[in-house]
């Protein structure tokens, strides 16, 4: 099996970026525990601050892979470029945030991806990622 975990932007910052939301541990070392916990799978990974490069990775993945994980941070609230990317593609996409976006700011309750996704996962911090992976295998 073969998934992908997109990142959008400033998750690069994680483990340094608002500690108190996010936690303290970055998402590369949460990445090779989570590589190390289903080792039978293939865990790739790619992150972009740029709207246009999120763009072109599910163009370039959204036929080949078996499922993609997708954390387009404050993307999620503005972009229905990335929603129309989803729609467009075949492989089935999972939604995520880190943080529980409905105990947040009023503009962070409404997402345009998640018409297009299979689920999503919010506010289970990095766990998330692993009940993801887990979703996928499942299917």
């Amino acid at each position: 099996m073969n998934l992908i975990i997109i990142n959008g932007p400033n998750l690069n910052l994680l483990g340094k970026r608002e500690i108190e939301i996010y936690g303290s541990q970055s998402f590369e070392d949460y990445l090779l525990e989570l590589q190390q916990k289903h080792p039978s799978i293939s865990i790739d990974y790619f992150q972009s601050n740029s709207e246009g490069a999120l763009l072109d990775k599910l163009h370039e993945i959204g036929f080949s892979y078996d499922g993609i994980i997708l954390n387009a941070g404050a993307y999620s609230h503005t972009s229905i470029a990335i929603a129309d990317a989803i729609a467009a593609i075949s492989t089935p996409v999972l939604e995520l945030h880190i943080s529980n976006t409905h105990a947040r700011e009023a503009f962070r309750h409404h997402c345009y991806l998640s018409r297009h996704c299979v689920g999503s996962i919010i506010g289970l911090g990095l766990k998330g990622y692993d009940l993801a992976v887990n979703y996928f295998v499942d299917q």
